[in-house]
């Protein structure tokens, strides 16, 4: 079940409650909005708290959340633009799954941004300060086999090379994509063999940002997103291959 913790934001006690959300707790009268409600089910999303497939039921959010059904209904719009949820006629909301072709449009994307952080990034100490302390944590993280944290590090280390070029258009763009790219992640059943190649990979990245290696920095991203594209692809394509099945919300779990 979830409990209140640290303000009151909702945590898993158990991976087998990871699709129940009877005990969120509402939302202050204050914040009872539905971009308020669309970010906490982002994050239980978004943290694999709800897993891919499983069923938002709008009454059940009504009630946990303790607002309307009509702001529910603008909080799952809110998250059906930014590709998180999808709504089928005549059968509901649903926690959305990623299909390959998703994952190919998500690479084909960062790598037509993300050069543009390592362009900023380059002669930027202090954005290559921030991105170095990243890699450290990841390294701590993946040392103690903490893998959510080792991700997590991952995707602030790219959310931080896009943030480089001071554009908010461009970052909020890639905050979606990077939530849509955790749904992909979330569908992996091998965590450490999705994370832990790629916190040496950033740390090269980061070397070659030092010295100023332009060619090198902008090989070792594009040999990256390679390499994690065809990881991806592989794991959701062919589960059997990698060691594992697809995570998926069991049939039925629903909110």
């Amino acid at each position: 079940m979830f409990v209140a913790a640290d303000g009151g934001k909702p945590v898993v006690t158990s991976r087998a409650s990871a699709n129940d959300l009877g005990g969120l707790p509402a939302l202050p009268p204050r914040a009872s909005t539905a971009e308020h409600a669309a970010q906490m089910l982002r994050l239980q999303i978004t943290q694999g708290r709800l897993l891919p497939g499983t069923q938002l039921r709008e009454e059940r959010v009504s009630a946990a959340f303790a607002i309307s059904r009509n702001t529910v209904r603008e909080a799952f719009r809110l998250l059906s633009h930014e590709r998180l949820v999808d709504h089928t006629l005549n059968r509901g909301v649903y926690v959305r799954t990623v299909t390959p072709d998703d994952i190919r449009a998500i690479y084909e994307t960062r790598r037509l941004v993300e050069p543009l952080g390592v362009e900023a990034a380059i002669g930027d100490d202090t954005v290559q300060t921030a991105l170095r302390a990243l890699v450290d944590t990841a390294g701590i993280a993946a040392k103690r086999q903490e893998w959510d944290l080792v991700a997590t590090s991952d995707i602030d280390f790219h959310r931080a090379l896009v943030c480089a070029c001071n554009s908010t258009h461009l970052s909020a763009m890639f905050e979606h994509l990077l939530a849509e790219l955790r749904l992909a992640f979330l569908l992996l059943p091998d965590r450490r063999a999705l994370h832990e190649p790629y916190v040496v990979r950033n740390a090269r990245l980061v070397s070659q940002l030092d010295a100023g290696d332009r060619a090198g920095a902008l090989a070792e991203l594009s040999e990256y997103l390679d390499v994690a594209e065809r990881h991806v692809l592989k794991a959701v394509e062919h589960p059997a291959l990698t060691g594992g099945s697809v995570r998926l919300g069991t049939e039925g779990a629903n909110l």
